[in-house]
């Protein structure tokens, strides 16, 4: 009782230390806000700020309306002193006051200044993790999880889906842990509050495929979004995930950037697969179609592919780096954030490195390590 008793004061003290914590701020309404912009500069969403709000309507509020953000704090608001006693809990603290800094920190859209030490008791606990089918289609999973459970004794349950699906999950709370590669979705889903601690893990390259007989005739251009507009041009085959995965929002991407907007309605030779990376792959080879790919599944499935070659390679377009993520603790109380963070720790150590790096398939590397 006393350990709990001094616990509660600990945080009492804590929280009139750094002036900001569990206090409601009122932000007055100027010319151009919307919710949505106002609830990304405090770090929630603006359904939240609606309900908190009684806001019937979510597109209508008016200039010097008083909203008013529960617990709400920003990077702007919160003193160099206190992200550095915040830094020091995170440090040194025990595990409560460890996830308790790391919420306030994520609640003003603020980094932990260093790894969050992992000296928190996992073993014995289950952890969600949730990532692309590309890293389950690779095997690289079929290595990296029985290491990691078996250095912190947890085990791992792994959801291999699209990043957009992945994403959705920890928005919903459904995973404590995301390997995803889609950097624009990842930075959102921090600055909506959901995810904390991101660090790069690993990289690889997309690669365009496509029918040996390049009826599109793109092989060996070194512009993605030139050979993207042949395929078009010639009415040729094309496979697209369409599952919001990291690989179809880079294929969207250079699309967009071709300045061309295939519809699988009216577009016939335009298909959406609605599937992982190794089934599309699997689907483009079968129908001598053109598709994108990531190279570690293509590399982990090339000897299959007979149909296929890369046709396009070596773009900046093309890079395609891969993140990890806490779900933050503070938005889901019952998110193993001991396990996750040992997870993260985990794979951007040395050992975790050196296992992604020393990982090939069909004699090919199919990721770099990246870990800073």
């Amino acid at each position: 009782m006393k350990r709990i008793l001094s616990f509660i004061l600990t945080l009492t003290l804590v929280a009139a230390s750094v002036g900001f914590a569990f206090a409601d701020t009122t932000y007055i309404v100027k010319s151009g806000d919307t919710l949505s912009k106002i609830a990304q500069q405090y770090s929630t969403t603006y359904q939240e700020l609606a309900k908190y709000n009684k806001i019937a309507n979510v597109n209508l509020i008016s200039v010097n309306q008083k909203i008013m953000i529960p617990g709400g704090t920003t990077a702007t608001t919160m003193t160099a002193g206190q992200q550095a006693y915040l830094n020091k809990l995170i440090a040194t603290g025990t595990v409560g006051q460890k996830a308790w800094a790391l919420a306030q920190l994520a609640k003003a859209g603020i980094a932990p200044a260093a790894p969050v030490a992992v000296d928190m008791p996992v073993k014995g606990s289950t952890m969600v993790l949730a990532s692309t089918t590309s890293t389950q289609d690779t095997g690289l999973f079929d290595v990296l999880i029985p290491a990691f459970d078996k250095k912190y004794g947890t085990v791992t349950k792994v959801v291999a889906v699209g990043s957009g699906e992945a994403i959705a999950m920890g928005e919903r709370g459904d995973a404590d842990v995301l390997l995803v590669h889609s950097r624009v979705a990842e930075d959102k889903f921090i600055a909506d509050g959901f995810g904390i601690n991101r660090k790069d893990v690993m990289y690889n390259f997309f690669y365009i495929v496509g029918p040996k007989a390049d009826p599109a005739k793109i092989k060996g251009l070194a512009s993605a979004s030139e050979a993207f507009k042949l395929i078009a041009d010639t009415d040729s085959t094309f496979i697209s995930r369409a599952d919001k995965s990291g690989t179809n929002t880079k294929e969207l991407a250079i699309w967009k950037k071709a300045v061309v907007t295939p519809v699988a309605a009216t577009d016939k030779w335009y298909l959406e697969a609605g599937k992982g990376m190794g089934d599309t792959l699997t689907m483009a080879n079968e129908m001598g179609a053109y598709t994108l790919v990531d190279s570690g599944t293509w590399g982990s499935m090339k000897d299959k592919m007979t149909s296929l070659d890369i046709m396009v390679q070596g773009d900046t377009i093309l890079y395609n780096p891969y993140g990890v993520i806490s779900v933050n603790p503070a938005k889901y109380s019952n998110t193993n954030i001991k396990a996750a963070s040992a997870f993260t720790a985990f794979i951007t150590s040395a050992e975790g490195q050196k296992i992604i790096g020393d990982y090939t398939k069909n004699g090919q590397r199919l990721f770099v390590p990246s870990a800073k």
